[in-house]
């Protein structure tokens, strides 16, 4: 096999393309397939750098783990970042080259970018045996069908089979599976090959009628029915709702090695960014994890976390209107312990100049930190390494803002004054010895008799994930006809649902 393909639509987002795709690739790599994740345009706030400093959706990267192959800017040529309810930054293969409405991407720019999106796919199915791509929203949308580069448009380009996978614990999935292929033009719907129900609760004997009625329907099987399975959020592309959900929060079930428990207040700024920052923190046995808007839900935190935002300023802003501003700058007086991650780290600091992210021009920080920041047009994307707490250190660096720091003790690229701690880098956490020595501060600072686990081991955590989402597809669906449909393409003489596309 080689250059076969599969795209994974979904009626809603959040339906679970992200899981289902990054199980289908975790599958078939154990099968000894060579496969690839791709989606076309991802938007997200959620983002990682690769290798070779790239800029894509963290959800992709998470399905390259899955493949077991090194992510890279082929896999999500577009990424959108939204700054706000109308624009976004568009990052083309990796580099952001402008922000843009949403009305004028839509309107001329997403069809410009067809034959880019086209010609990554393309690359990586000359050097895959499969690859399996991703859907965004639904591809029913259709007022948006006529630009579309990520569902029916690349699938027909590139005529892929499409499974539509759909979320049945909301309830009303075979209307959704129905509607959606009825919303389509004949052309596509010749691609929609069947369905595929997730987070099914109960018997499943209950369903195989309705499954049966929706064959005799639409003409489609269905492929499989996944079980709700707690844990299996993993990196997916955007909403705190989604986050809250995540993998190791809801997987770990291990007591507190130490007496007490830390509790860790992350704080909800606007356009929160990378938030997967803190999932090593929960993945540590008697470590609580709570996103926060509220000053009194600080009162009881050993850690408060400001995490990576996409504005800054606004989130300066969103502080001091919340009542938060104050208390983290009584928490930093009394010793408690704070930690900002990049635009995070940024708000913590004396002073921004922003003329590119929000062109709010001189605005004061928090005064927490002694750091001065100026946003360069220039994109900072990179993946740090080094040495912190005595303890050997990776990350990643999305930012504009550069800091310039003027005192304080040296914390990876950023500083520590007393017990507030800023840097740019995200991912830091996921480094286990780095992350327990980090505790061990945070304990004695908050004079918690907390003590890490010695073996929690982040990576192996991410890779029992993976293997559990290889698993549900493995023993939840029909595995030898989604080869099929990924060697072979969409079956011949589908049937036409009416009305088609109006």
């Amino acid at each position: 096999m080689r250059g076969g393909g599969l795209l994974v639509a979904g009626t809603t987002s959040d339906a679970g393309k992200s899981v289902v795709t990054a199980g289908i690739c975790r599958w078939l790599v154990r099968q000894g397939v060579k496969v690839a994740p791709f989606k076309g345009q991802n938007m997200s706030l959620n983002s990682f750098v690769t290798r070779e400093g790239a800029e894509i959706g963290r959800a992709q990267a998470m399905q390259a783990q899955a493949a077991r192959v090194e992510p890279t800017a082929l896999m999500n040529p577009v990424l959108l970042k939204p700054g706000g309810d109308r624009s976004s930054q568009v990052v083309l293969m990796g580099r952001p080259v402008g922000e843009m409405s949403a009305r004028g991407y839509h309107g001329g720019r997403q069809r410009t970018l067809f034959e880019p999106v086209l010609a990554c796919l393309e690359e990586l199915r000359a050097t895959h045996d499969a690859v399996i791509c991703e859907g965004a929203g639904s591809p029913a949308e259709i007022n948006l069908r006529r630009t579309d580069i990520v569902n029916m448009g690349i699938a027909r380009a590139a005529r892929l089979p499409v499974v539509v996978v759909g979320d049945i614990d909301r309830g009303g999935v075979f209307a959704q599976f129905f509607g959606t292929t009825a919303l389509l033009a004949p052309e596509d719907q010749q691609l929609i090959a069947g369905y595929l129900v997730n987070k099914f609760r109960g018997d499943v004997t209950l369903l195989e009628p309705g499954l049966d009625m929706l064959h005799g329907l639409t003409g489609r099987r269905t492929y499989g029915v996944l079980p709700y399975a707690h844990g299996l959020g993993i990196d997916e592309e955007d909403g705190l709702r989604v986050s809250l959900r995540g993998t190791v929060r809801e997987s770990v079930v291990a007591p507190p090695v130490g007496a007490d428990v830390l509790r860790v207040a992350v704080c909800a700024v606007p356009l929160m960014s990378n938030f997967t920052d803190v999932d090593a923190l929960a993945a540590e046995p008697g470590v609580i994890v709570r996103f926060v808007d509220r000053p009194e839900e600080l009162a009881d935190a050993d850690l408060v976390v400001v995490p990576g935002t996409r504005g800054t300023v606004g989130a300066l802003a969103w502080l001091r209107e919340r009542g938060l501003a104050g208390a983290l700058a009584r928490r930093a007086a009394e010793g408690r312990p704070v930690l900002g991650i990049c635009g995070g780290f940024q708000a913590l600091g004396e002073h921004i100049e922003d003329e590119v992210e929000s062109k709010a021009g001189a605005v004061e920080g928090l005064g927490l930190l002694p750091v001065r920041v100026r946003f360069a047009r220039e994109k900072t994307l990179a993946r740090p390494v080094g040495e912190a707490l005595g303890e050997r250190v990776e990350g990643y660096e999305i930012h504009h803002g550069v800091a310039e720091v003027l005192g304080g003790e040296p914390f990876l690229d950023g500083c520590r004054v007393g017990a507030v701690w800023g840097t740019h880098w995200h991912g830091s956490l996921e480094s286990d010895g780095f992350r327990r020595a980090f505790l061990r501060e945070v304990a004695a600072a908050a004079g918690r008799a907390f003590v890490p686990a010695p073996d929690t081991s982040f990576g192996t955590l991410r890779e029992e994930q993976l293997d559990r989402l290889g698993d549900l597809i493995e023993e939840h669906a029909d595995t030898d006809a989604l080869l099929r449909l990924v060697e072979e393409g969409a079956p011949k003489g589908l049937p036409f649902v009416p009305p088609g596309a109006p």
